[in-house]
C-alpha cells in the first residue's frame, strides 16, 4: 500500500510560552493514538512548536486502513429455521440486513450451540477521508485550561488561529478544523522573510521554515539557544546563571533565536546577587553572568527574536528595560537595611499563617520553642536557634520580598548580617527552607537544621492538629514536601531524632489550637509513609521497605541503618531461606497466639535438631543485642545469617506441637526468641524471593 509523509501545521498567535512544549508533545501524543484508534499504519510521530506554529508530522502513513473481515453472527439455528426447515422472520431480517440471502449464510459451530454467520470483506476508508474526525479529535483532547474566542468564530483555542496546513506528501488534504479550512499556506517570522508562503511539500516543512528565519523544532532551538549561550558566556570568561525551565521558556518566546550581550551599572552590585539575579530571570528572561568566584557580573546575556542588522539598538533597548527594575531591587534594599528584622516582629501580627494557628508572630514564636528543643538534641547552640527561630519569618515583611517573594529566607540572611546577628543566626534564616524540592542540598550546619525541622514540624502538627490531612492530590501547605524534608534532613545528617518526640513537643507548643486527639500517631505516620516514594526513588526494593516499616521505627537514621542492613542481608545466599523460616515461624506463633517473652527450660530440649538451635541461638543472642542497641544491624543480620543450618535442621526434624504440653509450649518459646531476635532488625519474613 501506498505511503506518504503526514504534516499538519497550526498558525497561531503568540502561544503561552510555560505551555509551548506541553502543547507540542500532547498534540503528537494524542494524534498517534487517534491513528492508532483508526488502525492506519504508520511509522513514526514527531512534533514542531514554536511560538507562533504547533505541528505534527507523521511518517510513512498508509493512504488507507487496511481491508478487513467481520463476521456477523445471526440467530441460533434453532430460532433461524422452523420445523418445516423454512426460514424465520429472524433470520430473513437478519439475512436483509447483510445484504445477503439466508442460503448464503454460512454455519459457526461452537460448544454451546449453532448460529447463522455472514463474513463481511469491509474495505479500508482512505486517509483523506478520516483526518478530520482524527484531527479534531486530537485537538480536543490537548491540555488547555482556559480556551479563548476570537473574531467571528464560535469555536475555541488557546490562542486564535490564522492558517491550517495539511499535506500528505505534496498533496493539499480538505480538513476543516477550529474554523479553518486546510491550504498549503505557512506563515513565516512576524519580522523577517515573507510573512507566509506556500509550503510544496510536507518533508520541506523544517528547512522551508528556517528559510524564513523560523526553527520550528523545539528541542533544535533549545539546544541552539544553550549552546550560544554557552559560547558567548565562555568568550567572555563568565559563568551563564540559567536552568532547564528558563532555556525551554526562552525557547518557546523565539523563532529565530539570536545571543546578545548587555550591561548594567556596577553600582547595582551592592545590592545581593539574589534579588538582582531573580529580576533578571524571572521578570524579563534574561541569563545572568556569574564571575569564577560565584559573585555576579555586570554582564548579562539575553535571547533575541530578531536578526537586526544593527544589534546595539536592541542591546540598548534591553539595558533600558532592566535599570528600573534593578533600581527598584536597589531602592528596597536600602529601605529594608533602615529597620532591623527585631523590629520586624511586631508586624508579624497583622499576617495570618492560618485562621485557626494564628498569625505568622505566633508561629514564629513556635518555631523559636521547637528550634531551641531540637538544637538541644543534635549539638547546636540553643540561644542561636532560638533567636534564629523567632527571626525566621521577619524577612517576609520587607519591601523587598513583597516585591520578589522567591528570595524570602535569602534577604533575612542579609538583613541579619546588616543587623549584625551571628553568622549562623543569618545561614540559618536562608537554609531554613531547605530542602525545597528533590534533590535540593539540606541545611550546612546544625542551628540551620534545627530551624528547618522546627518550620516543617510545626506545619506539619498544626495542619493535622485542625484535621485539614492533605487528600489526593490537594496539598497546599506543602506537607508531603515537608515531611521528605524532615526525613531527608534527620536521616542524612545521622541526627539520633525520633519523630514522636519531636512531634510531641510540637503539640506541646502549640498548646490548646489543636483539636484533633490523633494528631500525634497521624503525623508520625505520614511522615514515615513518605520514606517509601524516598526510598523507592534510591532503588530500595518495596518489599526491603516493607520488612523495615513493618517494625515502625520512628527514629529516621535509625530507619535507614535497618533499611541498609536488609538490602544488604538480601544478596546473601541464605537470606531467602531465612525469610521462609521466619514466615513459618511467624504463622506457628500467629496460629497458637504466642506473644511477650520467650522463657526456655534447657531441661526440656529433648531432640538434637532443638538443642542445636537453642545452642546457636544463644551464642548470638548478645551480640545481636548489643549490636541492635548500637544500630549495628548489619551486624545483627550477619550474626543471624549463621542460623541458617541449624534452623533447616530444627524444621527437618523436631515436630513443635509435640504431644507433650510442656514440650510443646518449650519449642515455641524457641521459636519466639529466634522470631524476637530477627524482628530486632525488621520483619525477614515479608522479603519476597530473589
Amino acid at each position: 500500500m501506498r505511503t506518504e509523509n503526514l504534516l499538519i501545521e497550526l498558525g497561531t498567535e503568540e502561544l503561552p510560552p510555560k505551555s509551548l512544549k506541553q502543547l507540542g508533545q500532547s498534540f503528537a501524543d494524542q494524534f498517534q493514538l487517534a491513528l492508532e484508534g483508526a488502525q492506519l499504519s504508520f511509522g513514526s510521530v514527531s512534533w514542531f512548536a514554536a511560538p507562533r506554529r504547533l505541528a505534527v508530522y507523521v511518517s510513512a502513513l498508509a493512504e488507507a486502513q487496511e481491508d478487513k473481515v467481520v463476521e456477523k453472527r445471526g440467530p441460533a439455528i434453532s430460532a433461524a429455521f422452523d420445523d418445516n426447515n423454512e426460514p424465520t422472520k429472524a433470520a430473513l431480517g437478519w439475512a436483509r440486513g447483510n445484504g445477503i440471502e439466508v442460503a448464503d449464510a454460512e454455519r459457526m459451530v461452537t460448544d454451546k450451540g449453532e448460529w447463522l454467520l455472514h463474513r463481511a470483506q469491509v474495505p479500508g476508508q482512505p486517509v483523506a477521508a478520516l483526518l478530520e474526525s482524527l484531527l479534531n479529535q486530537a485537538l480536543s483532547k490537548l491540555p488547555i485550561p482556559k480556551p479563548m474566542r476570537w473574531g467571528n468564530y464560535t469555536t475555541q483555542f488557546i490562542r486564535p488561529v490564522h492558517t491550517l496546513t495539511v499535506l500528505y506528501g505534496a498533496q493539499v488534504i480538505p480538513v476543516t478544523a477550529l474554523g479553518l479550512n486546510s491550504d498549503r499556506m505557512v506563515l513565516g517570522h512576524r519580522f523577517h522573510g515573507d510573512g507566509q508562503f506556500e509550503l510544496d511539500h510536507a518533508d520541506n516543512y523544517a528547512q522551508a521554515l528556517k528559510k524564513q528565519y523560523v526553527m520550528a523544532d523545539f528541542t533544535e532551538r533549545a539546544e541552539a539557544i544553550q549552546n550560544s549561550l554557552e559560547q558567548t558566556a565562555n568568550d567572555l570568561e563568565l559563568t551563564p546563571d540559567y536552568d532547564t525551565a528558563l532555556l525551554e521558556e526562552i525557547a518557546a518566546l523565539v523563532e529565530w533565536p539570536v545571543v546578545l550581550t548587555a550591561s548594567f551599572d556596577d553600582s547595582f552590585l551592592a545590592v545581593p546577587k539574589e534579588a538582582l539575579i531573580y529580576t533578571m530571570k524571572d521578570d524579563q528572561k534574561y541569563v545572568p553572568l556569574l564571575n569564577r568566584d560565584g559573585s555576579l557580573a555586570s554582564t548579562f546575556l539575553f535571547v533575541s527574536n530578531i536578526d537586526s542588522h544593527d544589534p546595539s539598538l536592541i542591546i540598548s533597548g534591553n539595558e533600558k528595560v532592566i535599570r528600573p527594575r534593578l533600581a527598584d531591587a536597589e531602592f528596597f534594599f536600602n529601605t529594608d537595611k533602615k529597620q532591623t528584622l527585631e523590629a520586624r516582629l511586631p508586624s508579624l501580627s497583622s499576617v495570618l499563617f492560618q485562621k485557626q494557628l494564628g498569625t505568622l508572630e505566633e508561629k514564629s514564636q513556635r518555631i523559636s520553642t521547637l528550634a531551641g528543643f531540637i538544637a538541644g538534641h543534635i549539638d547546636a547552640k540553643v540561644e542561636y536557634a532560638s533567636r534564629a527561630g523567632l527571626l525566621s519569618k521577619t524577612d517576609l515583611m520587607t519591601e523587598m520580598v513583597m516585591e520578589f517573594p522567591e528570595v524570602q529566607g535569602v534577604m533575612g540572611m542579609y538583613y541579619a548580617q546588616n543587623d549584625n546577628e551571628p553568622e549562623p543566626i543569618a545561614t540559618a534564616l536562608y537554609e531554613q527552607y531547605m530542602p525545597r524540592f528533590a534533590g535540593d542540598a539540606l541545611p550546612s550546619h546544625p542551628v540551620s537544621a534545627a530551624v528547618s525541622l522546627a518550620d516543617k514540624l510545626d506545619t506539619l502538627v498544626g495542619i493535622f492538629g485542625i484535621n485539614q490531612l492533605p487528600k489526593g492530590d490537594k496539598d497546599p501547605f506543602a506537607l508531603r514536601r515537608a515531611a521528605i524534608g524532615v526525613l531527608r534532613v534527620i536521616s542524612e545528617n545521622n541526627y539520633s531524632l525520633d519523630l514522636t518526640t519531636l512531634v510531641e513537643k510540637a503539640i506541646e507548643v502549640y498548646g490548646q489550637k489543636l483539636t484533633n486527639e490523633n494528631t500525634s500517631q497521624q503525623v508520625v505516620d505520614f511522615v514515615l509513609g513518605r520514606f517509601v516514594s524516598l526510598l523507592q526513588d534510591q532503588g530500595v526494593g518495596t518489599d526491603v521497605i516493607q520488612a523495615v516499616s513493618a517494625r515502625r521505627p520512628t527514629r529516621p537514621a535509625d530507619y535507614v541503618a535497618r533499611i541498609e542492613a536488609v538490602a544488604e542481608f538480601k544478596q546473601r545466599d541464605e537470606a531467602e531461606a531465612l525469610a521462609a523460616a521466619n514466615k513459618r515461624v511467624a504463622n506457628i506463633l500467629t496460629k497458637q497466639g504466642i506473644t511477650g517473652e520467650a522463657h526456655i527450660d534447657a531441661g526440656l530440649l529433648e531432640d538434637d535438631a532443638e538443642k542445636a538451635l537453642y545452642t546457636s541461638l544463644m551464642d548470638v543472642k548478645e551480640t545481636v543485642t548489643q549490636a541492635a542497641a548500637q544500630q549495628q544491624y548489619r551486624e545483627v543480620l550477619r550474626a543471624l545469617a549463621t542460623l541458617r543450618e541449624p534452623i533447616d535442621a530444627f524444621f527437618d526434624n523436631v515436630m513443635v506441637m509435640a504431644e507433650d504440653e510442656r514440650v510443646r509450649g518449650n519449642r515455641l518459646a524457641l521459636l519466639l526468641l529466634l522470631r524476637s531476635l530477627f524482628l530486632k532488625t525488621a520483619d525477614i519474613s515479608l522479603l519476597a524471593k530473589s
